[in-house]
Parts: C-alpha cells; sequence; structure tokens
C-alpha cells in the first residue's frame, strides 16, 4: 500500500513490495481497509516503526557487553538507553490511541512486523537491568526489566504463535513471497530467553529459578527452530527467484540479528545455568555455548557478507529511505552481543576486536539511520504544511 500523503508517509512507510505480496483467500468477500488509514481516514502508526527503540536498546545494550571498555562509553549509553526508554513510551502511546490493531492485523505485511513492540519492550527492560541501576536505583531498576520482560515475553508468545495461524489460515502467499520481516514474529522468544537469562540470578533460589531458567530454555528452541525454518524459506526465495529491490532490501539484515540472537541467548543461558542447575547440565550449557556459538556465529558471517552485497548493490541503484532501515541496527547489534559473548567465554583476541570494530560500526550505523528518521519525522509529522 503506499502512502498518498506526507502524513501516511510518516506512519505507513512499510511497503508492500510484488515480492512479498499476498493471494486473498477464496471466499473472502470484503476486503480489510488499507493499514495506512482508519475508517475515518486517520493515518496509522506502523508497528514495524517499534523497530526504532529495538536499534536505539540494542546500540546502548551492545555497549556494555564490549570485551573492552572505552572512557565515557557507559555514560553515553546510559543516556542512549534513556531515549529509546522515551521513545518506547511515545510510541506505544501513540499506537494504542489510534486503535489501529485489527487493519494490521488483516493485512499480511505489517502483521508480520507485531514482533517489533515485543522486542522493544524486552530490549528497553535489559537496558534498565544493565545501564538504569544509576538512574533510578537498582530496586527500581530490577522492577522495570521485570515488568517490562513479563510484557514483552506474553506478547512475543502471543506474536510466535498467532501471526503463523494468520498466515496459514488467512493469507495465501505468492511463491516469491518470504522476506526477512517473516522472522520478526519467531524472534521474540529468543530474545526472551536472552534477556530472560539475565533475570535468573534475581530469581529466588529452588524451584522458581529452575522453572524460569527452563523456560527460558524452551523459548530458545522455539525461537531457534522457528527461525531456522524461516530462514530456509528465505534464502531459497533468495536463490529461485528475484533479488529484493528497493525498501525490503533492509529486512535481509534480520537474519543476521536471529543469529546474532542465538549466539548471545547460548552464551547467556550458559551462564545462568550453574545457579539453577546441577554441574554436569551446567558444564554441558557452557560446551554447547562454545562449540555451537561459534558454528553459528560463522554462518551468521556468511550471511553479514550476503546481506552487505544485496545493500551496496541496491544502494547503487538508489535505496528509498523506509521504517525498514531499522533493520540495519538492532540485528547488528545483535551481532556484536554474540560476538562479545564468544569473546568473554573464549578470551580470543580475534572475537575481542571484531566485537569493537563492529560495534563502531554499529554507531555510525545508528547514527545515520537516526538521523534519517528524525528529518523524516519533521517533514512528515501530523500538522505539518504540506
Amino acid at each position: 500500500m503506499i502512502p498518498q500523503t506526507k502524513k501516511e508517509a510518516f506512519y505507513a512507510v512499510t511497503p508492500h513490495p510484488s515480492s512479498a505480496r499476498a493471494i486473498p483467500v477464496e471466499g473472502d468477500v470484503d476486503r480489510p481497509l488499507p493499514p495506512s488509514a482508519s475508517a475515518k481516514g486517520r493515518a496509522l502508526l506502523a508497528p514495524s516503526w517499534f523497530a526504532a527503540v529495538m536499534g536505539t536498546g540494542i546500540v546502548a545494550n551492545a555497549a556494555v557487553t564490549l570485551p573492552r571498555s572505552f572512557p565515557g562509553l557507559l555514560v553515553a549509553a546510559t543516556v542512549v538507553w534513556s531515549g529509546a526508554a522515551l521513545l518506547l513510551v511515545v510510541l506505544t502511546v501513540g499506537y494504542v490511541w489510534q486503535r489501529g490493531l485489527r487493519l494490521h492485523a488483516a493485512d499480511p505485511m505489517h502483521v508480520q512486523f507485531f514482533g517489533a513492540p515485543a522486542v522493544a519492550l524486552l530490549t528497553v527492560g535489559a537496558g534498565a537491568l544493565q545501564l538504569g541501576q544509576p538512574v533510578i536505583g537498582a530496586r527500581a531498576a530490577l522492577e522495570v526489566d521485570w515488568a517490562l520482560w513479563s510484557l514483552g515475553t506474553a506478547l512475543g508468545l502471543a506474536t510466535a504463535c498467532t501471526v503463523p495461524y494468520l498466515m496459514v489460515t488467512r493469507h495465501r502467499f505468492a511463491p516469491d513471497a518470504a522476506f526477512g520481516g517473516w522472522l520478526m514474529p519467531v524472534v521474540p522468544p529468543l530474545v526472551s530467553a536472552t534477556t530472560g537469562a539475565l533475570l535468573v540470578s534475581h530469581t529466588p533460589a529452588g524451584q522458581p529459578r529452575l522453572a524460569l531458567l527452563l523456560g527460558c530454555y524452551a523459548m530458545f528452541g522455539l525461537g531457534l527452530v522457528a527461525a531456522l525454518l524461516v530462514l530456509a524459506m528465505l534464502y531459497s526465495r533468495l536463490v529461485h527467484h528475484d533479488a529484493p529491490m528497493g525498501a525490503m532490501v533492509p529486512t535481509v539484515w534480520i537474519g543476521l540479528g536471529a543469529l546474532g540472537q542465538v549466539v548471545t541467548g547460548l552464551g547467556t543461558l550458559a551462564t545462568a545455568a550453574p545457579s539453577a542447575l546441577p554441574a554436569p547440565y551446567a558444564h554441558g550449557a557452557a560446551v554447547v555455548a562454545l562449540l555451537c556459538g561459534v558454528g553459528v556465529w560463522g554462518f551468521a558471517m556468511l550471511w553479514l557478507a550476503l546481506a552487505v552485497a544485496l545493500t551496496v548493490r541496491e544502494l547503487r541503484a538508489g535505496l528509498p529511505f523506509a521504517a525498514t532501515w531499522w533493520s540495519f541496527i538492532f540485528p547488528l547489534g545483535a551481532f556484536v552481543t554474540g560476538t562479545s559473548a564468544l569473546a568473554a567465554r573464549t578470551g580470543s583476541h580475534l572475537f575481542v576486536w571484531v566485537a569493537v570494530v563492529l560495534d563502531m560500526l554499529l554507531a555510525a550505523a545508528w547514527a545515520v539511520v537516526a538521523c534519517r528518521s528524525l528529518r523524516h519525522a519533521a517533514a512528515h509529522w501530523p500538522g505539518q504544511r504540506r
């Protein structure tokens, strides 16, 4: 759906390209309204904009995990996290106020990005625990993280179950429909597992702590298998059909985010395991985190090379700005945290320097995308003159 006004251009910038088109289900008579506007003609905020919170939050969280610290790094990270928290509040209020949930749920493109609000909650919550203590106090930071993690996990699990159901029962897709956004509904349980591991040590010892850790492992398995299935479909689409073009190209990077989240999750869960599991299993978790983590990291490097090549190819043709540009940021941030986890576990200088270099690239990319987003918002915000 192509926005018709400046106002709609700000709110609904996720395109409906032919490469991700849906075929109407036979028997459907009443088609939903365009997801860019309500029944009263009011422009709707697309759920894909919550990727801005995800990206901003991961920039702060990645800085905490770096194996090497730099002067002023934590202060800068805290400021960025505060910005992510404020943006989360603004977008949440705006999205709830507009009451556009049904319209977006009925749309085969926008429904894929329902995972973005869940990951945004989880990312800001993890940042509260790691960076918010000097700002709001240790107890408040822990309570904020518990609240956001619980809400984000519930929303993420609902999305991971509901969106595939809608894809199976309500939407019919062309053979070339798969795109990186299909990962968004199934990635939140991976992020819940990773961020939930940070809360294991803050949970009462015994059965509560064990339940949380095992629950995180279960969500990790849910997200891992689902992500691998989607990655296979995405790779098949890339090989058998035309390469993605325009604003869809950045969504290829979401695959890197899923793989980076797998490596990060293995590391954080292995770190939390000794406090809840018997010695043999805790030791096994550490072995899996290292060996499987390095293996997945290698495949992530391949996906990174593919994503970079496709992006450079499209930049030469002219890459239009869209909310999908935030797909560059969170995936790269997740890859930084995964690399940092391997650096901490192995002590390898290779992983240390790769993490540092990638984090510098992450900061630069975030600055570019954030500036473009602010310029876009200033030009298309409702109430601006057209």
